[in-house]
C-alpha cells in the first residue's frame, strides 16, 4: 500500500493533480474537526467555473481515501438549499469548517453564505408535521411494547431512537444528521438528555427491559399532546 502522506500535503497534491485550473478547494470532515479515526478519509471540495454541474467521486491516493465533492462557482447553492430543505446540512457545514488548499478571492463569500444558513437553523415544523411525527412515534413505540421477538425488537428500538432524536431536535429548530450525525447532533444540543437516551437504549439491548425508552420517548412526546393514534388522518378528501 502506497505510504500515507499528512493529510494537507495529500489534499494540496490531489488538488494541483487534478484540479490545478479550479478557483477555490477545501479540505473538510473529521481530519479538520480533529476527530479522524482510523478509517477516516479525506473530504475535498473543489469549486471551478468549467464544470458543467456538481457531481461527486470517490479515489486512493497518497495512501488516503479522498471523497471529492466538485462543484462550479453557483451550483453549490442547489446543495445549500437541499441540505436547508431536510434539515441536515451537510455541505455547508464541510464548507464552513473547512480547511483553504486554494482560492482565487472567491472562497470567503462561499463560506459566508454556509455561515449564514447554519446560523439562521432549519425551518420550524408546521402543527401538521408535528402531529404526523407524534402518530410515527406512537406506531414505532407500539411495536416495542407489543414486540416478542426480541431480532425485530433491536432493529424497532434503532428506529426509535432515530425518530425521537429528529423530533426532539426539529421541534426546537436544531439541525439533524444520519448515522453517527445523528447522535452528534443531539449530543450537542443537550448533552444530558442524549446520555440519557442512549442509557435507555443500553438498558433495553443488555436486559431487555424497555421501561426506561418507553418512558423517554412518551416524555418527549408529553407537550405536544402525547402518543397519537386515534383521530390521525392524511388525505381524506373533504366532506368524507
Amino acid at each position: 500500500m502506497q505510504a500515507k502522506l499528512e493529510p494537507i500535503g495529500a489534499a494540496k497534491t490531489f488538488v494541483r493533480t487534478h484540479f490545478s485550473n479550479c478557483q477555490a478547494a477545501l479540505l473538510a470532515g473529521s481530519i479538520v474537526r480533529g476527530e479522524a479515526t482510523a478509517t477516516s478519509d479525506l473530504d475535498i471540495i473543489i469549486f471551478d467555473d468549467t464544470l458543467v454541474s456538481s457531481y461527486r467521486e470517490s479515489f486512493i491516493e497518497s495512501g488516503w481515501h479522498i471523497e471529492l465533492f466538485a462543484h462550479n462557482l453557483t451550483s453549490y447553492r442547489a446543495f445549500f438549499e437541499q441540505d436547508y430543505r431536510r434539515a441536515i446540512p451537510s455541505l455547508p457545514t464541510m464548507v464552513s469548517e473547512g480547511i483553504i488548499l486554494k482560492d482565487s478571492g472567491v472562497i470567503t463569500d462561499i463560506k459566508h453564505e454556509a455561515r449564514a444558513l447554519l446560523d439562521s437553523g432549519p425551518e420550524a415544523w408546521s402543527d401538521e408535521t408535528i402531529e404526523m411525527k407524534r402518530y410515527f412515534l406512537t406506531d414505532a413505540l407500539d411495536d416495542l411494547i407489543g414486540c416478542t421477538n426480541r431480532a425485530e425488537g433491536l432493529f424497532i428500538a434503532g428506529t426509535l431512537a432515530t425518530l425521537v432524536c429528529e423530533f426532539i431536535l426539529r421541534t426546537n429548530r436544531q439541525w439533524i444528521g444520519s448515522s453517527k450525525w445523528t447522535y452528534r447532533a443531539f449530543d450537542r444540543y443537550d448533552a444530558q438528555v442524549a446520555h440519557e437516551l442512549t442509557d435507555a437504549l443500553e438498558r433495553y439491548y443488555q436486559t431487555n427491559d424497555t421501561e426506561a425508552l418507553i418512558r423517554f420517548v412518551d416524555e418527549t412526546l408529553s407537550p405536544f399532546g402525547g402518543r397519537l393514534f386515534a383521530g390521525f388522518s392524511r388525505g381524506k378528501p373533504n366532506g368524507t
